[in-house]
Parts: structure tokens; C-alpha cells; sequence
């Protein structure tokens, strides 16, 4: 019976290691619609010594600035219409999101779900 015990309180400590992991991980920056947005800390974004050249480039390419209802934050879902996407240029590191500027604010998305993950300062 004590072996039993030992045996299923290994498994047990075993199946939590990783989620007990992945909550050590992870940061809440806030609310979206009432619930915690939580953002994991390996965003391949802009990093922070090239956001003024990267600025510099999206004002350089002239992107469109979109406008749409409310505060623009991270974890925050952009509308499926209405909003143009643009590849990041190779320059800024490798990314699978893409970039866009909505209320003023230059931001990358994760084009699957629309997802900000950084607005870039």
C-alpha cells in the first residue's frame, strides 16, 4: 500500500512539473475584457536598440495609421476586417508576426488570430 502511495505521488509531481514551469514563465500585463492577458517572455519582437530604426522604417514606408475603437494593448484582438498587415523586414530579426499602425501606435501582430503581441515604442 506504501508503495502505492510513493508511486502515485510521483506521477502526480510529475505531470505538474511542466505547467508548474510554465507558470513561472509567464507575466500578466493587464486586463482584456475583463480577463488577465498573459504573455509569454520570449516574444521574437522588435527589440528594444532597434525600435527607433524600425520606427524610422514604417514612417519611411509610409504605412496606412488605422482607427479603431478603443485602447490599443498586448493580447488585445485587432478587427478582422479593415486592418492591412506588413511583413517585418529580415533586418529586424527573423518574426513570425507581422506589423501595422493602428490609433498611432506601431504594433505586431500574430496574423492567425490578430493577437498584438508588442506594441513597438
Amino acid at each position: 500500500m506504501r508503495n502505492k502511495l510513493l508511486a502515485i505521488a510521483a506521477v502526480a509531481g510529475a505531470m505538474s512539473a511542466p505547467i508548474a514551469a510554465q507558470a513561472q514563465s509567464q507575466i500578466t500585463t493587464g486586463l482584456v475584457r475583463g480577463a488577465p492577458v498573459v504573455v509569454g517572455e520570449d516574444v521574437d519582437g522588435i527589440t528594444p536598440d532597434q525600435r527607433p530604426a524600425f520606427q524610422e522604417y514604417v514612417v519611411h514606408e509610409r504605412v496606412p495609421n488605422y482607427t479603431i475603437p478603443g485602447r490599443i494593448v498586448v493580447g488585445g484582438i485587432l478587427p478582422e476586417i479593415g486592418v492591412t498587415y506588413y511583413d517585418v523586414p529580415q533586418t529586424y530579426g527573423v518574426t513570425p508576426y507581422r506589423y501595422t499602425v493602428v490609433n498611432g501606435e506601431t504594433i505586431l501582430v500574430e496574423p492567425r488570430t490578430r493577437r498584438i503581441v508588442q506594441i513597438v515604442d
